[in-house]
């Protein structure tokens, strides 16, 4: 058994505007760092991250006695003409609404292409618990992004709405893997989401 705490990057100066941050590489706020302190994250043996800023720094402070190890496909999706935009921003513009109107589904006009994006996020974390299973760990952390989250969620425990594994900067779930039979066992939020932060 196999358990991975997967964790969305703590909040940026992008994330507050509520823009679309995907490869744009910003570190995080003050109110991003502060929004870590105090917190009490699961214990680990390992941790794995993307190679984005914003995860490396938020790792270092929920985890500062580890070395991080960077999967370079844990990274967000390319927003493509979206990015580093917010909705004010793309209010009026067909390809944004015909965007909404798909739910989500339709993929970023110059960016990244959905199914190529959730090819490598599910390969990262596939090639992240192979190699925690071969280290013999039984407890991991992977610091990444939220569509990085949401695809991993999504994969391990179907859902006709994507958006339901959203989750706030800082927070995420720890899910249980029975790495004999490769099945998903449990899932639970990090935090309860009733409790005062």
């Amino acid at each position: 058994m196999l358990k991975v705490v997967l964790v969305r990057h703590s909040m940026t100066g992008g994330n507050k505007l509520k823009r679309y941050i995907g490869i744009t590489d910003e570190p995080l706020c003050e109110e991003g760092r502060k929004l870590l302190l105090g917190r009490e994250y699961p214990k680990v043996e390992a941790l794995y991250v993307s190679p984005m800023k914003r995860c490396i720094e938020t790792a270092s402070i929920i985890y500062p006695d580890f070395q991080a190890c960077v999967i370079d496909d844990f990274r967000e999706i390319d927003f493509g003409d979206f990015e580093n935009k917010n909705y004010k921003e793309l209010e009026g513009n067909p390809d944004y609404q015909k965007w909404i109107d798909s739910g989500g589904k339709l993929g970023f006009p110059g960016g990244e292409p959905q199914e190529e994006f959730e090819r490598r996020a599910l390969s990262a974390f596939d090639e992240a618990t192979k190699q925690a299973v071969a280290a013999g760990y039984e407890t991991v952390a992977i610091v990444i992004h939220g569509g990085t989250i949401m695809t991993i969620m999504n994969h391990l425990f179907p859902s006709d709405d994507y958006y339901k594994y959203m989750v706030k900067n800082g927070e995420g779930y720890i899910i249980c893997l029975d790495t004999e039979e490769g099945k998903p066992v449990s899932m639970t939020p990090i935090f309860d989401h009733n409790q005062e932060k």
